[in-house]
């Protein structure tokens, strides 16, 4: 009984697997040729989960593609399930982080092959909760299993490519606010699992029908020749024959029905008097490209930021823009350490004081210790000077501080171009500037849950985005970041202003809706109203909760599988 309930469930029962039980050596077929039909399917799911991202936004491909994957894990062993995985993950992620090129070629190829390894250890998880009944919401739990720990581990981990990524102008984007990027990833694939559980229902049925078919031509010549088969047996086999198409029916519109309920979550909504503030925006290009973005001369970055903001004031006296409350530059908007180098503070004394309204500034720092160094948000006064800063808390790896460095740096020579290890700020991003409390982001960390959260709880709004993109202008990153930056402004009900060096710069609203967003490698400025949310949504205030639930039932049935499957193997292997 125990063999019959593996095989049906596509464990270690399977006929294929009978043989190796009995001799120890693996079945002939495994041997001889490769399981192309699965290979396929991890490939076209990795292909149809890429294209659900920006640049492409093909956002229904996401459902599709987790369904695709699904499909070729379902029924393997740990062993072919983790590189069919890794082979999903393979053509997952090679196409999505291209935008590391300029960096190396070799780092591409790591990052790819280093992420997929998550792949991998999903690909066993889910051909073992694949075995349980009911399993799609474990399918689902399992991928925000997978994205928790690939964003957490190792060095604080690597949240980009998350399905919730990918579903920032879709029926799903309103679950960003009940339960954050976890639970729109958690729906995202819940439907395509319940496509996949739908296939699977399917296809028996379907193969059935056409032997029945066939069957029953043969059996209509036979009836012909003699006296026919009772027909009392038709009915209840074609009441047994449409049964599976009633639940694949139902799964399919089970998976329509989990983002129509995303309209049921409660999002708070724009006060009847919303206030506001005129927030003014700097992007003032780079002279150089990729890895040598600053260019050959020092300052030419600040000088070029500056520049457009004395532009900007010349615009408002002129009124041919509203004049600013506050005003946001990029990260890295200057080169060089305004608190060390008396030429850039004035230079940005300068502009502050000719535009009279409170500057942020993003700039790197050097510390007194002479080894460290700090990516920080200046709030820059005018009359005063440098005021409130906030410094970035998740840093980038092997871009602000190198693991394993005297060992890399041997063998390569870029490394060093890293220069002063970062170190990482130990406070939110709440900072008063002028009328508001901003909250700021800093590049990478708009891909954290935390690093935004806790800026929103402790009160910063809107939400200022300060990013330098310089090196990966014109790839993949600068789109994909904007929609990170809607993901997270349904999330917490708060407008996002996102300033870049070479772009995207943008205005996001509370509703996740692009207001104004800039093209790459061009100086450009704006000055618009942005409303001041305080209302804080479902997500906000119950934080990493309904991620660790989602967690704790994909951990509970990847164990309770894996059990069960040990010991359903050693009754067949005692019978």
């Amino acid at each position: 009984m125990a063999q019959e309930t593996m095989a049906r469930e596509g464990g270690p029962g399977d006929p294929a697997d009978a043989g190796a039980a009995v001799t120890g050596a693996p079945p002939p077929s495994r041997v001889r040729r490769l399981p192309w039909p699965r290979m396929l399917l991890a490939a076209a799911g990795g292909v149809l989960l890429y294209l659900a991202f920006p640049p492409i936004d093909w956002w229904p491909l996401a459902p599709a593609g987790i369904a695709l994957l699904t499909l070729s894990l379902r029924g393997l062993r740990p062993r072919r399930a983790a590189w069919i995985g890794m082979l999903g993950g393979l053509v997952f992620f090679f196409p999505m982080f291209p935008w590391t090129r300029p960096i190396g070629e070799d780092a591409w190829v790591f990052l790819s092959v280093f992420e997929s390894l998550y792949f991998l250890l999903q690909g066993i998880a889910v051909a073992l909760v694949t075995r349980l009944r009911c399993w799609p919401p474990y399918v689902a739990a399992v991928w925000v299993l997978q994205e928790l720990v690939r964003g957490n581990w190792p060095y604080d981990g690597f949240p980009w490519a998350r399905v919730a990524f990918s579903q920032t102008e879709s029926p799903y984007t309103p679950f960003a606010a009940l339960g954050g990027a976890p639970l729109v990833t958690f729906a995202t694939a819940l439907s395509g699992a319940l496509l996949a559980w739908a296939a699977v229902r399917l296809a028996p049925a379907v193969t059935g029908a056409l032997r029945g078919a066939r069957g029953a031509e043969a059996a209509g010549d036979a009836a012909g020749a003699g006296n026919g088969a009772p027909e009392a047996t038709a009915e209840p086999a074609r009441r047994a024959a449409g049964t599976p198409y009633r639940w694949a029916a139902l799964a399919v519109l089970g998976a329509v029905v989990v983002p129509a309920l995303a309209v049921a979550v409660p999002r708070p909504g724009a006060p009847g008097r919303e206030r506001t503030v005129n927030i003014g925006v700097i992007q003032g290009n780079v002279p150089g490209h990729g890895m040598y973005f600053l260019g050959d001369e020092p300052a030419i970055v600040l000088r070029n930021h500056a520049n457009k903001t004395h532009e900007m004031a010349a615009a408002v006296r002129a009124g041919r823009l509203p004049r600013p409350d506050l005003v946001i530059w990029p990260e890295n908007s200057t080169d060089i350490d305004p608190y060390k180098d008396r030429g850039a503070y004035e230079i940005i004394d300068a502009a502050v004081r000719d535009i009279g309204v409170p500057v942020m500034v993003g700039a790197v720092v050097h510390l007194d210790d002479g080894v460290h160094r700090q990516t920080r948000s200046i709030v820059w006064n005018p009359g005063t000077g440098p005021g409130p800063v906030y410094n970035k808390k998740k840093l980038v790896p092997f871009g602000e501080f190198v693991p394993m460095r005297a060992l890399l740096e041997k063998i390569f020579e870029r490394i060093s171009l890293v220069g002063r290890e970062s170190l990482a700020g130990t406070t939110s991003g709440a900072i008063r500037q002028g009328p508001v409390l901003i909250g700021a982001v800093n590049c990478y960390e708009v891909a954290f849950d935390d690093a935004v959260r806790d800026t929103v709880r402790d009160g910063g709004t809107p939400l200022a985005v300060q990013t330098n993109n310089a090196t990966y202008s014109f790839t993949s990153l600068p789109p994909q970041q904007t929609a990170m930056s809607k993901l997270r402004a349904v999330e917490h009900n708060r407008a996002i202003v996102t300033a870049a060096t070479t772009g995207i710069s943008a205005l996001v609203d509370p509703d996740g809706t692009v207001r104004w967003q800039t093209r790459e490698r061009v100086p450009d400025m704006r000055v618009d109203s942005i409303p001041v949310r305080t209302e804080t949504t479902i997500a906000t205030r119950v934080g990493a909760v309904p991620e660790w639930v989602l967690t704790l039932i994909g951990v509970g049935a990847i164990v309770f599988a894996a059990l069960r499957s040990r010991r359903e193997t050693a009754a067949g292997g005692a019978a």
